[in-house]
C-alpha cells in the first residue's frame, strides 16, 4: 500500500468525515475494499474509517464491508477474502463475553467469574485462528479492547485482581502471537491511550441506546490510527546529524576531546540517549552520517572514546570540514545515493537546521532542542516513527557495509558512472535468480514500494493486489540477489510480467540503487529472454519524476528517449549488450 504519514491526532468531526467519505473518486480509481469485523453496531466508526481512508489513499475509492452485530468471531470465520483488500478488525470486551458488556444482562454474580474468564479465553483462541487464517490473504490490522471494563469484579476499582489480571494476561498473549504473524499489525496499546486517554472513549449512552460505544472525537482519533496501520508507509532511510551539542554536549574545538560528556552526572542525559538512539536505529539498518563543522582529528578521536554509545562502525560517512552544512549533505546523498525525501537531518543550530532546508526542501529537518527535555523525548518519538518498520530483513543488515564497502571502489566507475570491463572481471560477482512465488518474499513487495531512481513506471502495490498476482498462475515475479568479493547486497532486483507466447509483458522492473553500475540490469533481461525463449519484452513504462536511471538505461539500449508500450527484441538486445562477467545460479526461491 502507499506510503503514509505519521500518526498525528487530528480529529475530523461527523461532518467532515460524512463529506470526505461520499466524497466521489477519481474516474478509473482503484477500490481499495476493506472488510471492518466489530461486534458493535459499525455505525460511525465505519464513516470515520472510510474518511481516513481516503486521505491515506487519496486516489483509491473507499469501499467497506460489515459482519454481523454481536458475532465478531463468527463474521471473521466467515469472511470471504475474494474481492477484499483489507481487513480491520476492532475486539472489545463484550466480544469475548457478553457479559463484559453492558447491553446484555448475563449476572455478574462471584460465581460466574471462572466461566467468564474460560467464555473470553475460548472466544480469543477463536478470534486467534480466524485472524492468522485471514492473514493468508489479506493485510489485517487488530485492535485489543479500548474501553474501560465494567465495574463487575468484587475489588475497588484502583485494586488489580486475579480475575483482571487473567483477561489482560489472556489479551497480551494474542497480542505477542498476532504480532509474530507476518501480514497482521496490532494497534499499540501505549500510542492509543496517549492519543486518546481512556476516560475519553466511552459514550455508555450510545452504547445503551444504539450499540455503538464510542464518543465521536475518540472514534475519529481511533479510525485514523487504523487507517494508518493499513497504510503501511514507506519508511526513511537515513539521519545525518551534527555532533556538538546533538551527538554530545560541548564544543569539541573548546573543551578538547575528554571535555564533551552525555551523561547523568554533567547533566548532559539527554545526548546520551541521543547517542544510545541513533545506535539503535543504525543496528535496525537505518544510515547514519555525521555532518560536522569541526577538525576531523578531534572528531576522530572523540569517537575511540570507550564510552561513547554510538560506535564509529556505525557512522558513514563522516563530512568533518568548515563548509557549509548543506555541501556536507549533498555528499552524504551522493554517496547514499538517497533522495533528500528519504532522510532525516538533526543540529543544535536553527540557522544550520535553516540552511539545510533551504537546500533540501524535501527533507525533513529538526532542531535539537538540547535543553528542553520534553523537547528532546518527542523527537526521538518522532524519529522512531520516521524509520520504524514491521520487521528487519537480511537486506537492513547489508546496507550500511555494502555502502562502506562501495566508497573506495568509486574510482572504478568513469564519468558516466558505469564501471569498466576490468574492474567487473575482477569483482568475482554472482547473481542469484529466484522466483519470489513460492515463498510470498516480503522483501520482493518491499523492494517494489519504495524503489524510485530504477522503477519501469513508479506503481505501487497493495498487499492484496501482491497476493493475487502471485497466486495468478500465469505471472511471474523474478527476484535477484547479488554478490560480489567487495560484499553481498542481498536481494536487489524484482521483476513481474505475465508471458504470451514469445512475448513477455513487464508490468514491474525495479533494482536497488546500490547495485548501479555493475551492469546487473543487462543480465537481468539476458536472464528474462532466456528463460522464457522470449522473443519480445513489451514494458510498461511511465516517465516518473525520479527514474532518469532507468529511462538511461533505456535510451542506451534504445538510441532515442524511451516511450510508453516500449518493445525490445531478442536480437536487438543481443546485439548492443555489453561484456557481462557476472557467475549466475538459480535458485528454487526468491
Amino acid at each position: 500500500m502507499a506510503a503514509g504519514k505519521r500518526f498525528t491526532a487530528v480529529n475530523l468531526n461527523l461532518l467532515e468525515a460524512l463529506e470526505l467519505s461520499r466524497k466521489p473518486a477519481a474516474d478509473g480509481a482503484h477500490p481499495l475494499r476493506s472488510f471492518l469485523a466489530c461486534g458493535f453496531t459499525p455505525l460511525h466508526l465505519q464513516t470515520f474509517l472510510g474518511a481516513h481512508l481516503r486521505e491515506f489513499f487519496p486516489e483509491a475509492r473507499i469501499e467497506i464491508k460489515t459482519g454481523l452485530y454481536g458475532d465478531l468471531a463468527g463474521s471473521l470465520e466467515r469472511l470471504n477474502a475474494s474481492g477484499l483488500d483489507a481487513l480491520v478488525a476492532a475486539v472489545e470486551w463484550s466480544d469475548l463475553d457478553s457479559r463484559l458488556g453492558i447491553r446484555s444482562l448475563g449476572g455478574w454474580q462471584v460465581s460466574a467469574f471462572p466461566e467468564i474468564i474460560s467464555s473470553a479465553r475460548a472466544q480469543l483462541s477463536r478470534l486467534e485462528r480466524a485472524l492468522i487464517a485471514a492473514a493468508h490473504s489479506l493485510p489485517v490490522v487488530v485492535s485489543l479492547p479500548t474501553l474501560p471494563l465494567p465495574p463487575l469484579f468484587y475489588t475497588p476499582s484502583y485494586l488489580g485482581s486475579v480475575e483482571k489480571a487473567e483477561l489482560f494476561s489472556s489479551l497480551a498473549n494474542l497480542a505477542l502471537t498476532l504480532s509474530r504473524e507476518r501480514g497482521i499489525r496490532v494497534l499499540d496499546s501505549q500510542a492509543l491511550e496517549l492519543a486518546a486517554p481512556l476516560n475519553s472513549r466511552y459514550d455508555i449512552k450510545s452504547e445503551i441506546l444504539t450499540g455503538f460505544p464510542y464518543k465521536l472525537p475518540y472514534t475519529s482519533t481511533f479510525a485514523r490510527m487504523l487507517a494508518s496501520l493499513l497504510s503501511n508507509r514507506a519508511p526513511k532511510k537515513g539521519l545525518i546529524t551534527d555532533l556538538d551539542d546533538t551527538v554530545w554536549a560541548g564544543i569539541l574545538g573548546e573543551v578538547g576531546v575528554d571535555g564533551i560528556n552525555w551523561t547523568l552526572e554533567h547533566h548532559s542525559q539527554v545526548h546520551g540517549l541521543y547517542q544510545q538512539f541513533l545506535s539503535s536505529l543504525a543496528s535496525a539498518g537505518v544510515l547514519i552520517g555525521v555532518a560536522s563543522k569541526n577538525d576531523p582529528a578531534l572528531v576522530q578521536e572523540a569517537f575511540a572514546r570507550k564510552d561513547l554509545l554510538l560506535n564509529k562502525e556505525s557512522v558513514f560517512p563522516f563530512e568533518v570540514h568548515w563548509k557549509a552544512k548543506s555541501e556536507s549533505v549533498q555528499r552524504i546523498l551522493k554517496l547514499w545515493n538517497i533522495g533528500p525525501e528519504a532522510v532525516v537531518f538533526v543540529d543544535d543550530s536553527p540557522m544550520e537546521v535553516a540552511e539545510v532546508q533551504a537546500a533540501f526542501p524535501q527533507m525533513e529537518c529538526l532542531v535539537f532542542k538540547k535543553d528542553d527535555y520534553q523537547a528532546v523525548w518527542d523527537t526521538l518519538v518522532a524519529l522512531r516513527d520516521s524509520f520504524g518498520k514491521a520487521s528487519i530483513s537480511t537486506e537492513d543488515s547489508l546496507r550500511l557495509e555494502s555502502l562502506r564497502n562501495a566508497a573506495p571502489l568509486l574510482d572504478a566507475f568513469g564519468q558516466s558512472g558505469s564501471a569498466s570491463d576490468d574492474f567487473l572481471k575482477r569483482a568475482d560477482s554472482l547473481i542469484s535468480f529466484g522466483s519470489a512465488k513460492l515463498d510470498k518474499d516480503a522483501r520482493a513487495l518491499e523492494l517494489v514500494n519504495k524503489t524510485n531512481q530504477f522503477n519501469l513506471n513508479g506503481v505501487r502495490f497493495t498487499e492484496s493486489d501482491w497476493s493475487r498476482m502471485l497466486s495468478d498462475p500465469s505471472s511471474f515475479v523474478v527476484v535477484a540477489s547479488y554478490r560480489d568479493k567487495y560484499g553481498p547486497l542481498g536481494k536487489i532486483a524484482v521483476i513481474t510480467g505475465k508471458v504470451l507466447e514469445k512475448r513477455l509483458h513487464l508490468n514491474a522492473w525495479v533494482m536497488s540503487c546500490r547495485a548501479f553500475s555493475r551492469r546487473i540490469e543487462h543480465h537481468c533481461l539476458k536472464y528474462l529472454f532466456e528463460k522464457f525463449s522470449a522473443d519480445e519484452i513489451v514494458f510498461d513504462f511511465q516517465t516518473t519524476p525520479r527514474n532518469g536511471p532507468l529511462q538511461d538505461f533505456f535510451v542506451e539500449l534504445l538510441a532515442s528517449p524511451p516511450q510508453p508500450g516500449l518493445t525490445i527484441s531478442r536480437t536487438s538486445f543481443f546485439a548492443k549488450l555489453p561484456p557481462l562477467f557476472h557467475n549466475v545460479e538459480e535458485k528454487e526461491n526468491g
